[in-house]
């Protein structure tokens, strides 16, 4: 079953960066969730939502490397 969030620890490993740049996006993604009305989780980002944002799509399909 695929995640419904991504953990800091994933953000790091799919974007290659520093676990604080990871915070760093997970908490500018949530602001963006907020501000629509969603209802976020400290820590962590829905995946749909992190593979929109940083792939420009729609129809989210996950790529196994």
């Amino acid at each position: 079953m695929e995640k419904m969030f991504l953990r800091v620890s994933d953000v790091e490993e799919i974007l290659g960066v520093s676990e604080s740049y990871a915070y760093k996006l997970i908490r500018k993604l949530n602001k963006e969730m907020q501000d629509l009305g969603f209802q976020t989780i400290q820590g962590r980002i829905d995946t749909k939502f992190f593979y929109e944002h940083f792939y420009q799509t729609q129809n989210y399909e996950r790529r196994d490397a």
